[in-house]
């Protein structure tokens, strides 16, 4: 029994990966290709002066994250997934960020944030500050801080906000506005004993997510 449900699910795999009868057709794609290239080629560029700027980000959302959403979506349709076009697919302007912490090979959302708010690569944990600053060493912080993109716009004139799902906190929103040389300490009582020493003895240790 056990075998004939075996192979009817193969069966049924398989036939759900045969591609429809225009796919097997070579001028298909070229046809869908020359029409995308055609569509870029009659845009028209927009030169009007952009009343606000909004920043979507996904946390975690790379381009393997992108492509699952892509083929789930499809799927949801009763597609096979990865022909469906998202709405992302279709803006006229997309540009690729490359996101990493400068001494970690898995990077963390407040090294990230910090590379793409900031545009510093820095070390793991770190907020708002450059790869000068070391994670927990709170006398690493002072003059290794970094502004961030809506630190220019305000000083540009412009006002800015922040609209988070998390803790305004927290590494990702925390690195718009905040400098921190861990992303753990949220106010002078998160940090460990060893840092507080670390402080400047003249002054009571502030290295918690300071705004700017």
């Amino acid at each position: 029994m056990e075998s004939k449900r075996a192979t009817v699910f193969l069966l049924l795999a398989l036939s759900s990966c045969r591609a429809k009868v225009e796919e097997e057709n070579p001028e298909y794609w070229r046809s869908q290709a020359r029409d995308t290239l055609q569509s870029v080629l009659d845009r028209k560029l927009n030169t009007n002066v952009a009343k606000n700027i909004l920043f979507f980000l996904g946390d975690g959302m790379g381009i393997t994250t992108y492509t699952a959403a892509r083929i789930l979506k499809g799927q949801l349709q009763n597609q096979t997934g990865e022909e469906t076009v998202m709405t992302m697919d279709t803006f006229p302007n997309v540009g690729l960020a490359k996101t990493y912490s400068v001494d970690f090979q898995i990077a963390d959302s407040a090294a990230t944030a910090t590379a793409y708010l900031c545009g510093v690569k820095t070390n793991l944990n770190t907020i708002g500050v450059s790869a000068a600053a070391r994670n927990g060493a709170c006398k690493t912080q002072k003059g290794n801080e970094v502004t961030s993109i809506l630190k220019w716009a305000k000083d540009a004139g412009k006002s800015v906000g922040i609209v988070t799902t998390t803790r305004v906190q927290h590494a990702t929103p925390a690195t718009s506005y905040a400098h921190s040389a861990s992303r753990k300490w949220y106010s002078d009582a998160d940090m460990p004993e060893a840092a507080k020493r670390t402080a400047a003895p003249t002054s009571p240790p502030s290295c918690s997510t300071t705004p700017t």
